[in-house]
C-alpha cells in the first residue's frame, strides 16, 4: 500500500533488508534457503504469504516447535523422526472440514502444513507411560485418521481426536464447538462417567485451551529435558527439582505422572505412577557399598487421611547400590481426593559391615490430579434429584390444588433411579495395592 504513495516510499517498499527482517520473524527463513531458492527477500515473502498467510500469527511459533522437537528427536529418538508425516495442502484441510462439517482452527492447521502428524506406530510421539502391566504410547493422528474418528455422539459432539494408543483406546480430543460444557477449542482426556446410567456422561481432563498452547508446552517439556528418554521414548514423568533429598552419600529423587485412563471422578479414583531414582555418589568411599533391605511409605491425601506401608525390599528387588551407581524403579498409588503427597524412608544395610543399618530418606512428593470438568448429562440429572428430593422433603399437600392426571403423577423411572443413584453411592475403589 506504502509503494502507491510516493516515488520516495516506493523505493522503500522494495528495499530488500526490510523484507529479509519480517521472512525472518514470520516464516523463519534462513539465509541458506534464500540462497537455494535464489529470489529477493521480498520475493519471498510474497510467495509464502500468498501460501501461508492466514497462519501468520502461528506459523513461526509452530515451526520452531517443530524444529526443535526434530533436532531434539534426531539425537534422542532418531526412529521416532521416521514416524512423521510430510504436510498436507491447504485443499485438504478444506476438504476435511467439508467432510465433518466444522471449521478447524487455524493454529492446528497450520500445524498440519508443516506435518501431517505421525503413522500410527510404537513409539507414539505425544510421550509413553508404562508399568508392569499396563502401556500407553500416545501417536499424532494425522487428519484424515483424525477425521475418520470424528464424534456426534452424544458427550462428546463435535470434537475431533488429536491423539490415539492403539495398546488402551486412549485419545485426547479436541472441542471443535462450544456445546455440553466445553470450551471451543479446549482439549481433554474422556472420562465416562462410571456411576452414571446414561452413555453420554463424560467427564473430561482438560490438557489445553488451544492447539497452540497445547503442542507448544508439550514440545518444550520434551526439549528442555522435562520428559525424560527412557528406552527410546519419551515417558511424560514430571520431575519437581525440589523433590530430592540426600542422606550421607545417596541421593533420592522422584517424579511423577497422572494416568486419565486409570482414573475416574465418579467414583473419584485418581491414579498416579511415581519414579524413583536412588544413586550414590560416585566419589563415595568402596566401603559406602550398601543394600536396600526395606521401604517405609507415610501417604497423606488431601483430606488429610494417613496411611502408612512398610515392606521388604521395592518391587519384589533389593537392589546393591555402589559408588556411581544408579537404581530406578516405577510404581504407582491411587487416591480418593483429587490430590496428595507420599514421603518415606529406606532402610540399607551396609555389605562390608553387615550389622550396621541406616536410613535413606525419600523426600515428600505431591500428586495432583489435572483440571476436570463434570459432564454436563451428569448435571442435568443432578437438578432433576434435587427437584425430586425437595419435593418429597418439603412438599405439602394443598387440597385445593387441582387434580392431575393419573399419568401425570406416576414416579418417571428415570428420574428414581437417578435419586437412588445420588442416595446410595458406592463406596470408591480401593488403593493400589504395590506403594512399593
Amino acid at each position: 500500500s506504502c509503494c502507491y504513495l510516493s516515488r520516495r516510499l516506493n523505493q522503500l517498499s522494495s528495499h530488500d533488508p526490510l523484507w529479509k527482517r519480517h521472512c525472518k520473524k514470520y516464516w523463519l527463513i534462513s539465509e541458506e534457503e534464500k540462497s537455494q531458492r535464489n529470489q529477493t527477500w521480498k520475493a519471498i515473502f510474497i510467495s509464502t504469504y500468498s501460501d501461508l498467510g492466514r497462519y501468520i500469527r502461528y506459523y513461526a511459533t509452530l515451526k520452531k516447535a517443530w524444529d526443535d522437537l526434530e533436532k531434539y528427536l534426531g539425537q534422542r529418538c532418531p526412529r521416532m523422526i521416521g514416524s512423521l508425516k510430510e504436510s498436507v495442502r491447504e485443499e485438504d484441510l478444506d476438504a476435511v472440514e467439508a467432510q465433518i462439517g466444522c471449521k478447524l482452527p487455524d493454529d492446528y492447521r497450520c500445524s498440519f502444513r508443516i506435518h501431517n502428524g505421525q503413522k500410527l506406530v510404537v513409539p507414539g510421539l505425544m510421550g509413553s507411560m508404562a508399568l508392569s502391566n499396563h502401556y500407553r504410547s500416545e501417536d499424532l493422528l494425522d487428519i484424515d485418521t483424525a477425521a475418520g474418528g470424528f464424534q456426534q455422539r452424544p458427550g462428546l459432539k463435535q470434537c475431533l481426536p488429536l491423539t490415539f494408543c492403539i495398546h488402551t483406546g486412549l485419545s485426547q480430543y479436541m472441542a471443535l464447538e462450544s456445546v455440553e460444557g466445553r470450551n471451543k477449542y479446549e482439549i481433554f482426556y474422556q472420562c465416562p462417567d462410571q456411576m452414571a446410567r446414561n452413555p453420554s456422561a463424560i467427564d473430561m481432563f482438560i490438557t489445553g485451551t488451544s492447539y497452540l498452547e497445547w503442542f507448544t508446552s508439550y514440545v518444550n517439556k520434551v526439549v528442555t529435558g522435562g520428559y525424560p528418554i527412557i528406552r527410546d521414548q519419551i515417558f511424560r514423568y514430571v520431575h519437581d527439582k525440589e523433590c530430592v533429598a540426600t542422606t550421607g552419600d545417596i541421593t533420592v529423587s522422584v517424579s511423577t505422572s497422572f494416568l486419565p485412563e486409570l482414573s475416574s471422578v465418579h467414583p473419584p479414583h485418581y491414579f498416579f505412577t511415581y519414579r524413583i531414582r536412588i544413586e550414590m555418589s560416585k566419589d563415595a568411599l568402596p566401603e559406602k557399598a550398601c543394600q536396600l533391605d526395606s521401604r517405609y511409605w507415610r501417604i497423606t491425601n488431601a483430606k488429610g487421611d494417613v496411611e502408612e506401608v512398610q515392606g521388604p525390599g521395592v518391587v519384589g528387588e533389593f537392589p546393591i547400590i555402589s559408588p556411581g551407581r544408579v537404581y530406578e524403579y516405577t510404581s504407582c498409588t491411587t487416591f480418593s481426593t483429587t490430590s496428595g503427597y507420599m514421603e518415606g524412608y529406606y532402610t540399607f544395610h551396609c555389605l562390608y559391615y553387615k550389622e550396621r543399618f541406616f536410613n535413606v530418606t525419600i523426600p515428600r512428593f505431591h500428586m495432583v490430579c489435572p483440571t476436570f470438568k463434570v459432564s454436563t448429562a451428569r448435571m442435568v440429572s443432578r437438578e432433576k434429584v434435587v427437584l425430586i428430593l425437595d419435593f418429597f422433603f418439603n412438599y405439602e399437600p394443598n387440597h385445593n390444588e387441582y387434580a392431575v392426571d393419573e399419568d401425570e403423577d406416576s414416579t418417571d423411572t428415570d428420574e428414581y433411579e437417578d435419586r437412588r443413584r445420588v442416595l446410595d453411592i458406592p463406596a470408591p475403589s480401593g488403593r493400589c495395592p504395590r506403594h512399593t
